[in-house]
């Protein structure tokens, strides 16, 4: 990958069947290392569990605050600067504890793939 500038314009935010906004930031094939990507949810939204195979998920929260749960244990609850650590295989979701929206950035090493998602049994 060549230096490059990512213009926000080009940038497009879109649903997910997840429960949140995503605008992927960073995905390419040619760099596998790592994904950046802004998830929303908005308020009183709990995201749909689900897990990642073989890519381990980082959550930095930019703003608003939430609870989170990793595989079946609630962690208990994040605010603007935290950082969340999400290991490959275990099952996630976050909710959105503010009256405005729960904004993060999601950092995926190796690089997400729609391939290594999978919905997760539990209900949430």
């Amino acid at each position: 990958m060549t230096g490059a500038v990512v213009k926000n314009e080009i940038l497009k935010e879109f649903y997910t069947d997840e429960k949140c906004f995503i605008t992927e930031v960073l995905n390419k094939e040619g760099y596998p290392a790592l994904s950046v990507a802004r998830a929303r949810v908005t308020p009183g939204v709990t995201t749909m569990t689900h897990r990642l195979k073989d890519t381990d998920e980082m959550y930095y929260i930019l703003s608003g605050t939430g609870e989170v749960e990793i595989d079946g244990k609630r962690l208990g609850m994040v605010k603007e600067h935290d950082l969340v650590f999400i290991p490959a295989g275990e099952d996630q979701r976050i909710k959105n504890t503010s009256d405005h929206d729960l904004v993060f950035l999601c950092i995926c090493s190796p690089r997400f793939e729609a391939k290594n998602y999978e919905q997760s049994s539990v209900v949430g």
